[in-house]
């Protein structure tokens, strides 16, 4: 059963008060903190001018000159057509068609460029030491990789390598004229190699 609360009585409630009045708080009540000042408003000042004047609008290539001829390279082919002709015209113009034949050949198709530099060496070295003038050098015209295919990508490392080998020492000085074959012996995927008569 809960107790009814009991009330003091007249008496009970004077007593308390007296004992209240002379009892000190154990803890001063603090006051709550003065709410801090609203901080003022700046002057407000008109904006600067713009230091700049707006960009004008601009449209692309509207400073291209269409007249201008482009700078881009030409091909590895186009490059070797239009070189200087070292031999004589006349032999130039039937090598171009065809009309001679290599006295020599060495197929460096499917090999890396490691291996093929040296048997490159060895073979027009060894051509110019036994008197031919014109061999041919099969390189491939390589193949797109299924993860090149999207972008543009330069096929044939062979290909473009073996100009460069030929146009430096110890080939340089063996070397006359580097031409693409004609289709009958290769195509882009082979050069003819005119050579020096030996020393």
């Amino acid at each position: 059963m809960s107790r009814k609360p009991r009330h003091l009585s007249p008496e009970e409630r004077a007593l308390w008060d007296s004992v209240a009045r002379q009892a000190a708080p154990m803890h001063k009540r603090r006051k709550p903190p003065a709410a801090p000042p609203e901080p003022k408003a700046p002057p407000k000042t008109p904006d600067p001018a713009p230091r700049y004047d707006p960009l004008p609008r601009f449209r692309v290539g509207q400073m291209a000159d269409p007249r201008r001829p482009d700078d881009v390279l030409p091909g590895l082919g186009e490059r070797l057509r239009a070189a200087p002709v070292a031999m004589d015209a006349k032999a130039h113009g039937r090598m171009k068609r065809g009309k001679l034949h290599p006295e020599g050949r060495l197929d460096l198709h499917g090999m890396t460029l490691s291996e093929a530099h040296p048997e490159l060496i060895a073979f027009i070295l060894s051509s110019q030491a036994m008197g031919r003038r014109l061999v041919l050098v099969i390189t491939g015209k390589g193949r797109a990789r299924d993860y090149e295919a999207p972008m543009p990508a330069r096929h044939g490392v062979l290909r473009h390598q073996v100009p460069q080998w030929l146009n430096l020492p110890p080939l340089r000085q063996a070397v006359l004229q580097i031409a693409p074959a004609h289709i009958r012996h290769g195509g882009e995927g082979a050069y003819y190699v005119y050579l020096r008569k030996p020393r």
